[in-house]
């Protein structure tokens, strides 16, 4: 049995700098699969951020069990099965659907009590996916400085205040106090150091910075709702408890962001970021605690964010392609109509008949 390290926020209390921390015990030691990786391609005007997954079929997905985080042991693995992760980019903007079977729980204002995920990217080059960072620093002692080169960037999703099919995240109230909070859905951006030092965008002990941002929009669903026209918080819980069905996740956040503190992730085209992906579900309806979780590797993955020229040389050669062989069948079938036009009228031409020269 091997153990792997806690990464992930339980919950974000908005006013607090700091989330309560995970204790490990034992040696940590990862035999997580070195050939697994997720392709983000370039699929643009594909996906409507909105939760559901129809817009999604044609893209292709990538299994992973879950497994729980601190003892990663198969026989205590997610009951509900594995998680299909989803990934594409527009060449503007990066988009991620996430799609885990559960039965249905919701207990408005609970969060602890309603499934919850998270994402976490290498920010530091020196960044871990162990220990979120793997900074030593202690929480007196963490900082922007002791701890350069250990960032992390989280976007974690709580959905006990979350309306389905409703857009959260970013927000013009929060950003505009610079920060990566969200008090209406608590969709935040994070980022940290290590488990214990680890904050909301633009929250920091030695100050806030006014600059950051939430970047990240999203919304969820499950397939067990009846109504598609649109929900509005008065109707929570939404549907039955315990109904079979799968929950969704739809996330967005631009390729590169206006960030300057080295919080946030940057993706570039054609190059790889490296990520995890972390579930929390009220098992047998008890509520989950931040070291609860359920993770889809014990290491980081590589994500792919591919580019799109081959994909667009090709579309482009087959278009060209198609132009010249319709192009050269219609001028076959004109020379064809008008040679059959010209012999149909020279045999039906009148003769005109032959007058001697010398009748003239």
């Amino acid at each position: 049995m091997f153990r792997v390290g806690i990464w992930l926020v339980a919950i974000v209390v908005l006013g607090s700098t700091l989330v309560k921390s995970h204790e490990e015990s034992g040696e940590w030691s990862c035999e997580s699969d070195s050939e697994s990786r997720v392709a983000a391609e370039f699929r643009p005007g594909l996906v409507t951020l909105d939760g559901h997954a129809d817009d999604w079929k044609g893209v292709d997905g990538f299994d992973f069990p879950l497994l729980p985080a601190v003892d990663p042991d198969d026989d205590h693995k997610y009951s509900g099965g594995k998680m299909t992760l989803k990934a594409l980019h527009d060449g503007k903007d990066v988009y991620f659907l996430l799609k885990v079977d559960g039965d249905y729980v919701y207990s408005k204002g609970d969060n602890n009590k309603c499934p919850s995920v998270a994402l976490m990217f290498q920010v530091g080059e020196s960044a871990s996916y162990h220990n979120m960072g793997g900074c030593k620093e202690s929480p007196g002692t963490c900082t922007s400085k002791s701890c350069r080169g250990y960032e992390v960037d989280i976007m974690h999703f709580s959905i006990g205040n979350a309306v389905p099919g409703r857009l959260y995240g970013g927000n013009v109230i929060d950003n505009t106090q610079g920060n990566g909070g969200d008090r209406f859905g608590h969709l935040v951006d994070l980022y940290a150091w290590n488990p214990h030092c680890r904050n909301l965008d633009g929250i920091s002990p030695s100050g806030n910075d006014s600059s950051a941002q939430n970047d990240w929009k999203g919304a969820w669903w499950h397939d067990s709702f009846t109504t598609h026209s649109g929900f509005i918080e008065e109707d929570s819980p939404y549907a039955s408890s315990g109904k079979k069905g799968t929950y969704y996740f739809e996330f967005s956040r631009s390729l590169r962001t206006m960030d300057r503190l080295q919080q946030d992730v940057q993706f570039t085209i054609g190059q790889s970021s490296k990520f995890s992906v972390a579930f929390w579900y009220p098992v047998d309806g008890n509520p989950w605690h931040g070291s609860g979780h359920y993770s889809i590797s014990c290491d980081w993955l590589p994500l792919d964010i591919s580019a799109g020229s081959s994909v667009l040389s090709k579309s482009a050669s087959g278009s060209s392609w198609d132009a010249a062989n319709a192009f050269a069948l219609l001028l076959s079938v004109v020379a064809f109509c008008s040679s059959v036009f010209l012999g149909y009228w020279v045999s039906k031409a009148k003769q005109v008949p032959f007058t001697p020269i010398n009748n003239l």
